[in-house]
């Protein structure tokens, strides 16, 4: 499989001196979640996930032929100020992707890079950034090898991110996108995301509001949750529940049940934090608020019968999932009874988004 994505220097046809390309690509937030892995980003099972519209990382790589071949050469910008702590971790980047992409080495490259969402809020910006780099350096092989199609450059991007953080596979394409081999999906692959289309018009626009209960650093980091799985007590029996709950939530996802959909998009946010307070070490990634919140949302949706659910990622915020059809009512109910669970009251509205888009290029 990883062949298919294989380069050779040879194939590029085309020599550019230097350039820019710049994407903005969305995170994503997973329905059924991937929790624990193999080498290298293979999931331990498949996932889903909603590609968001709002929170999204605008990058620009400036391209420019080096002297030298002997190593990748580049500096990393976040809102135009050197980012030291990141380099390392695309360092290691490049290293995994130059058998796939060979030409790296023969240009120095400049990464500028910034977030509509704050770091580290559980806010998946590992998924939007290293999707929105791949974009941008599979873009730029597609300009040196001009027989490569828009089609096969997305893949390849999607293969690419995987590479540098799993999750960001999925940020290659809009709306619903899997990511792991399924029976349920057609054409799913632990290489890469796909497009799963076979979806019902009420969850073409679904909204993500996301409280910011706590906007600082992560008790854990996702490297480090995803590493626990490898011991746990219960991971055999968690991998046949994601695959399991998968199959379930395509078939409401085609119908539009919104009760299934509920149940099973909560009862995976909780298993993926039964998960981490059942591992060893084991950790607590809610707080008080969090908890207070979910209540809160169980209790208006028996009252309202609204289809308001909730689901987190690996940290404390909670996002809140629900028709568009309901926006107004379940705005009102978030700023009546959940603002004040939020950091400085703050929140992100967010919905169900088209995926990357190519900003900018320009060739010399």
């Amino acid at each position: 499989m990883e062949s298919e994505f294989t380069s050779t220097s040879d194939q590029y046809s085309n020599q550019l001196q230097s350039g820019a390309i710049t994407y903005s690509s969305p995170s994503n937030i997973a329905l059924v979640k991937y929790w624990g892995k193999k080498p290298v980003q293979i999931p331990a099972n498949p996932s889903i996930s909603f590609t968001l519209n709002n929170c999204k990382t605008t990058t620009t790589l400036l391209f420019e032929k080096s002297t030298t071949t002997a190593q990748v050469e580049f500096e990393v910008y976040v809102d135009d100020k050197i980012e030291v702590s990141f380099k390392p971790k695309i360092e290691k980047f490049f290293q995994l992707i130059s058998a796939y992409l060979p030409f790296i080495s023969n240009y120095k490259f400049e990464i500028r890079t910034s977030n509509t969402f704050p770091h580290s809020s559980g806010i998946a910006s590992s998924a939007s950034g290293m999707s929105a780099i791949a974009l941008c350096l599979c873009r730029l092989e597609s300009q040196l090898d001009p027989s490569i199609s828009e089609e096969a450059m997305l893949k390849k991007a999607s293969f690419i991110s995987r590479i540098g953080s799993g999750s960001a596979c999925r940020s290659v394409y809009g709306g619903l996108v899997a990511w792991g081999e399924s029976d349920s999906i057609a054409s799913s692959s632990d290489f890469y995301g796909v497009e799963f289309n076979e979806v019902h018009s009420i969850f073409k626009n679904y909204q993500d509001t996301v409280l910011l209960v706590d906007k600082g650093e992560k008790v854990v980091s996702s490297t480090v949750g995803h590493g626990l799985m490898a011991d746990h007590p219960y991971a055999e029996r968690r991998f046949e529940q994601a695959n399991s709950n998968l199959a379930l939530l395509k078939a409401a996802l085609i119908e539009g049940n919104l009760s299934v959909f509920n149940e099973i998009v909560e009862s995976e946010a909780l298993t993926l934090h039964a998960m981490m307070m059942t591992s060893s070490p084991y950790f607590m990634l809610f707080k008080p608020n969090t908890v207070e919140i979910i209540q809160k949302v169980w209790k208006f949706r028996e009252q309202s019968g609204l289809h308001l659910s909730i689901t987190l990622d690996a940290g404390a915020n909670v996002h809140l999932l629900y028709p568009e059809a309901e926006k107004e009512a379940i705005l009102q109910f978030i700023n009546d009874e959940l603002v004040g669970f939020c950091q400085n009251g703050q929140y992100i509205c967010d919905n169900v988004g088209a995926g990357p888009v190519l900003l900018n290029e320009d060739y010399a």
